[in-house]
């Protein structure tokens, strides 16, 4: 994303690799990953500002892209339309972002990272606040805070040195290596705001590295520190309960919205083309409404367990039943971004039968993990 902050490409190919070896070498640990997980890659969002580099820790030479925009700034921004900000239309935005939104269109991604340089930190939603009741001691949280938590701890305490919290000298003091991203600094147009809310992606902001441009010589300790932590991190899509919501005919249906209460999103949480919802979430018991046009309301009350050791989160269909007539509207979410759904596939390349076969995450908009329902 950030053409001079270099390591995270490395890192993305070097993890293709290892990926690729041990599942040719029938190594375990790569079987399991790859049997239960799709795991996509973008290694390079600003190619131009890549070229466009130099090789200094600090300054900015190369973070924007050809035209000069920080691509971190260009997403449209979930807080905007609460402050009457003016968006620009999709086609006013930089190819690139274009791009990844056309991208998160044709998939329903999970989990995603993308990873970045100058600081050593996992930072987690939100980047922006509107001053409303998101706001907590400084921090902007997410209704999914619990969880952006335990995704940006796993990264840390898997990684050699991050969760130690303060090792680049020009850096603030980090507890265990993570932080909210609003507290840290305010972001507008951010991508990793932009996938949790319009997208229904959880995403993390990985800062992988003190200097920005590392020298040859220190990607090969650099790519074992974050190893461990990259391949956890894509584990954790198997959190939480996962599975299909069926009309009253048991038909999979689109468009439902299926919530947890007290977590109310700012876009609620929809059925895919397949009729396929997934919730990360931390276990406990749970309680799930389900709403679709046409059919009564549905309450189940879940107990979902830690899914991530058995590649597979907890499995659970919602079966629906008519309404008798009375069309039962979805009564969620505080629907002020907008919340124009991305999960319809549409772009080349998209499944054209049912997708019982995985799980999506995205890493560095890198990999997109969409767990495997069947």
């Amino acid at each position: 994303m950030h053409g001079n902050e270099v390591l995270g490409r490395v890192l993305l190919l070097h993890l293709i690799d290892d990926l690729v070896r041990g599942y040719r070498g029938n190594e375990t640990w790569s079987l399991q990953l790859l049997s239960s997980t799709r795991i996509h890659f973008l290694p390079t969002m600003n190619p131009d500002g890549f070229d466009a580099s130099d090789t200094d820790c600090v300054y900015s030479q190369g973070r924007y892209n050809d035209n000069g925009v920080d691509l971190n700034r260009n997403f449209p921004d979930a807080f905007a339309g609460l402050r009457r900000t003016q968006q620009l239309e999709e086609a006013q935005r930089e190819e690139e972002v274009r791009a990844v939104i056309g991208w998160l269109r044709t998939e329903s991604f999970v989990l995603s990272a993308n990873l970045h340089g100058g600081a050593l930190v996992a930072s987690y939603p939100y980047d922006n606040s509107n001053g409303g009741s998101e706001m907590v001691g400084g921090a902007s949280m997410a209704p999914d805070n619990d969880v952006f938590v335990h995704l940006a701890k796993v990264y840390s305490h898997n990684h050699a040195t991050m969760h130690q919290g303060n090792l680049c000298s020009d850096s603030t003091p980090f507890p265990d290596g993570v932080t909210n991203g609003y507290q840290w600094y305010p972001l507008a147009g951010g991508m990793q705001d932009y996938n949790y809310v319009w997208a229904q992606c959880l995403e993390l902001t990985l800062e992988v590295s003190c200097c920005k441009f590392p020298s040859v010589e220190q990607l090969p300790a650099l790519w074992a520190e974050n190893r461990k932590s990259l391949l956890a991190f894509i584990q954790q899509v198997h959190l939480g309960v996962k599975g299909r919501v069926l009309d009253g005919s048991g038909v999979p249906v689109q468009d439902a919205v299926v919530e947890v209460k007290g977590r109310r999103n700012m876009c609620p949480f929809k059925t895919d083309q397949h009729g396929e919802y997934y919730r990360l979430l931390l276990p406990g018991n749970y309680s799930f409404t389900v709403t679709y046009p046409g059919h009564e309301v549905l309450t189940e009350t879940l107990s979902v367990p830690y899914g991530p050791d058995g590649y597979s989160a907890m499995k659970h269909d919602f079966l629906l039943r008519p309404a008798g007539g009375v069309l039962v509207h979805p009564t969620s979410a505080n629907l002020t971004p907008a919340c124009n759904y991305t999960l319809c596939l549409r772009g080349g390349g998209a499944n054209t039968g049912a997708s019982w076969a995985g799980l999506s995450a995205g890493l560095g908009m890198a990999a997109a993990l969409r767990r495997l329902i069947g």
